[in-house]
């Protein structure tokens, strides 16, 4: 089946999954958690083949780490679906009703977006929860994974195809792309695609948006800030640093940059060095390096996302500095401050350009499960319909349903009937 195929396919499949009622679509979840825990041997055994490849290959141990996808991760991702299952189905849901006149209501009613087109790096969990995601919000999928993961994925795909497919789910509504002539191809399919979801470089997003008509809707990079402010708590704030930088150095969400007031330098620098020495590799600026030993950082260092044991630090006048670095480096992505000061902490959150902005927590809460969304399908920086991790309600869209008996517009025209506009407490049904 070439591109073109596959799309028409998953744009068919769509609007009978659409149609699915949110039990029906719960027990073909469950059927994909099932197949995937007991089919968990064939996986990790496909996922060593790509390991043992991309060892050979040379690659990057950051992504070797995202590649790896053995029994915890396998089990995570079917505790992740089953956490799904338990959620509201976002489909049907009734956001605004408005009386228009006696007899002619107006309903907003929440609906799937239709076929959804992911590209993804390295992760095969990523494969498994972006699927599970768009068959609860009743969309298609034309998944995208990285070469690296080509055993991996393929053995994914196969599984969750025919678990979903045997248990009611529409034959084509989830289709593996392997090549990258087939982004290339995908990129002019507007009419089967609705929407493209790219989880890649800077440059991949915008490429991806130069060459395609279809809307896009995602994120580049993840450089992530976390500011210590002139009051800090020590021990909390250390606690929060080191997970931040630490609990998964290869996630878009761990910190990047550490950005320390000039007033709380002296005593915070020396303590960060602690936690991280012989673990992180630390490059900072001048000032940073009056305070401690360090490798010397440049412009270059605020530009990088290391997704890797090291970070940059930098000595900041004030909050107003702060927040002027993050909005001029940062992704828009994930920021933290750490402070007491509460008035500190709403300005920062206020003033910051993100998606996320913290106070006194790690950047890694950035994520679709931990937010209670079941999981996500990638973390959007843009600023339309969805914005931060994007979970099922970022899948949905909606339609406008109007109910009439008889009515025309020419009598609102000629004044014979005036508009009521009355908002109702009602659903559709």
């Amino acid at each position: 089946m070439d591109m073109k195929q596959k799309g028409m396919a998953a744009k068919h499949a769509s609007l009978e999954l659409a149609a699915l009622d949110g039990n029906s679509k719960n027990i073909i979840l469950k059927s994909i958690a099932k197949a995937l825990h007991d089919n968990m041997g064939s996986i990790m055994e496909s996922n060593s083949i790509d390991l043992r490849r991309s060892e050979k290959e040379g690659l990057a141990a950051p992504i070797l780490k995202r590649l790896k996808f053995q029994q915890d991760k396998i089990e995570g991702v079917v505790d992740g679906i089953e956490s799904l299952v338990e959620l509201e189905d976002p489909v049907g849901k009734t956001t605004y009703s408005m009386e228009i006149d006696q007899g002619l209501e107006l309903f907003r009613v929440t609906c799937p977006i239709g076929v959804v087109g992911v590209i993804f790096e390295s992760r095969p969990d990523a494969l498994v929860q972006i699927s599970s995601l768009c068959l609860k919000s009743g969309n298609s999928v034309l998944l995208k994974g990285g070469s690296e993961a080509s055993e991996t994925n393929r053995k994914l795909f196969e599984i969750i195809r025919d678990a979903s497919v045997g248990c009611g789910a529409p034959e084509g509504w989830i289709q593996l792309m392997e090549t990258r002539g087939d982004v290339a191809e995908m990129l002019g399919m507007d009419d089967e695609i609705d929407l493209i979801l790219p989880r890649g470089s800077n440059a991949f997003v915008k490429y991806i948006m130069d060459n395609s008509n279809i809307p896009v809707l995602g994120h580049s990079d993840g450089i992530c800030h976390t500011y210590v402010h002139s009051d800090a708590d020590m021990d909390k704030s250390l606690k929060v640093i080191y997970d931040a930088k630490t609990q998964y150095v290869a996630a878009c969400n761990a910190t990047e940059t550490i950005l320390v007031n000039q007033a709380a330098a002296e005593e915070f620098l020396p303590e960060i060095k602690k936690i991280f020495d012989g673990k992180v590799e630390i490059f900072g600026c001048g000032r940073t390096r009056e305070y401690i030993d360090v490798k010397s950082a440049d412009e270059s260092n605020w530009k990088t996302e290391y997704l890797d044991y090291k970070v940059s630090v930098k000595v900041v006048e004030s909050i107003e500095d702060a927040i002027k670095h993050i909005n001029t480096y940062g992704s828009r992505h994930t920021e933290c401050i750490l402070t007491e000061d509460e008035k500190a902490a709403k300005r920062f959150m206020a003033l910051v350009d993100a998606a996320s902005t913290y106070w006194n927590c790690s950047t890694r809460f950035a994520d679709g499960f931990r937010y209670g969304f079941g999981a996500e399908v990638g973390i959007s920086t843009s600023k339309i319909h969805a914005r931060g991790p994007v979970g099922l309600d970022g899948l949905t869209i909606y339609k406008y349903k109007m109910l009439g008996n008889g009515h025309i517009v020419e009598d609102y025209a000629s004044k014979k009937k005036v508009f009521k506009h009355k908002r109702m407490e009602k659903a559709f049904e």
